[in-house]
């Protein structure tokens, strides 16, 4: 039985998803959960949060002496020949959280994958293994790291786009969260990315059908969307202030309409159960938090967090217990 993959996805950068996924993980740990973070942007950002730069460059050296497998396109990478998918080797940065590092080498495995996306539609059957193979790769990455870990959840981050690399994430993912920000461009965002996840699991499906006798387990590409995150919104009185207001309240009919395919309804904040969290912005506890790579809700004094500080970081665990309990409750941990 394979682990539960939850990816964070929309295609418009900047409305904080990898620092998102960054804290949930923390969160999940914290929690009890085993959880593999897997870092599949090509920007390695997520890495980059949970590791210090000595540890980065050694990682990222070809000169290095690091065992293989040590980054998510050091275990694909024999896939770009004639070489199979190798072990996984994590970075432990909790006992119970484990990352699979990203890499920048992992924006040259994108026409690999637009390749073989093709090539898992044609009629010979003896020739699917390898495209199957490339499809399904990360998801197979992420598995093998979460049977070294007894994982119960692996978190997924990816970068802002509809690219093949994010296909092959996706059509990997169990579940899909969509961080937001208040604004237009997160709106359209959503228009966009609807009918996308709807067109990559049906065509996947068709490929799943296309092979009649598999050598190998591969994902059913469910991508079920489990709600929206909004993000970084300012507040005033506990509700979102003026300029974003009427973004908020558009939110949830697209919602409803581009990502479930539903009428719209009159579904607003109040009442939108697809809204999992909205999450303030934590200004100057962001900076403090990445200088030290700790979450939010682990700063503390000797951290600079003191003060009005103190009282964001309560505030901070408060906030993301509750997304992380949501999200438990919905994809059934």
């Amino acid at each position: 039985m394979s682990v539960p993959v939850l990816t964070f996805f929309n295609n418009k950068g900047g409305v904080g998803k990898t620092s998102l996924v960054f804290h949930l993980a923390w969160m999940f740990a914290e929690m009890g959960k085993r959880v593999v973070a897997i870092d599949l942007d090509p920007q390695a950002n997520l890495t980059s949060a949970f590791l210090a730069e000595e540890i980065l460059e050694n990682l990222w050296d070809p000169m290095a002496s690091t065992p293989a497998g040590s980054t998510i396109y050091e275990c694909i990478r024999p896939l770009t020949k004639v070489g199979d998918i190798r072990e996984p080797v994590t970075q432990a940065v909790h006992p119970r959280l484990h990352l699979v590092p990203g890499d920048l080498a992992l924006a040259g495995f994108e026409d690999q994958l637009s390749g073989a996306w093709i090539e898992a539609m044609g009629s010979n059957q003896d020739n699917l293994f390898r495209p199957f193979r490339l499809l399904s790769s990360f998801w197979l990455v992420g598995q093998m790291a979460a049977k070294q870990l007894e994982a119960d959840l692996i978190l997924a981050d990816v970068g802002p786009n509809l690219g093949a690399i994010n296909r092959s994430a996706l059509i990997g993912s169990d579940h899909v969260a969509i961080p937001l920000a208040a604004d237009l461009f997160s709106l359209q965002g959503l228009r966009n990315l609807g009918p996308t996840l709807t067109n990559w699991r049906v065509d996947w499906r068709k490929r799943l059908e296309n092979w009649e006798l598999p050598d190998f387990d591969l994902p059913n590409g469910d991508m079920k969307p489990e709600g929206y995150i909004l993000m970084q919104h300012m507040e005033r009185l506990s509700r979102p202030v003026k300029a974003y207001k009427k973004w908020v309240d558009r939110i949830p009919g697209t919602y409803r309409e581009s990502v479930l395919g539903q009428s719209s309804g009159v579904a607003t904040k109040a009442n939108d159960g697809n809204c999992l969290a909205r999450l303030k912005h934590y200004r100057s506890l962001v900076p403090m938090a990445q200088e030290v790579r700790k979450p939010i809700f682990h700063l503390s004094s000797a951290d600079g967090a003191i003060g009005s500080h103190s009282q964001a970081v309560r505030d901070a665990w408060s906030d993301f217990k509750a997304l992380a309990v949501q999200i438990e409750d919905r994809i059934w941990l």
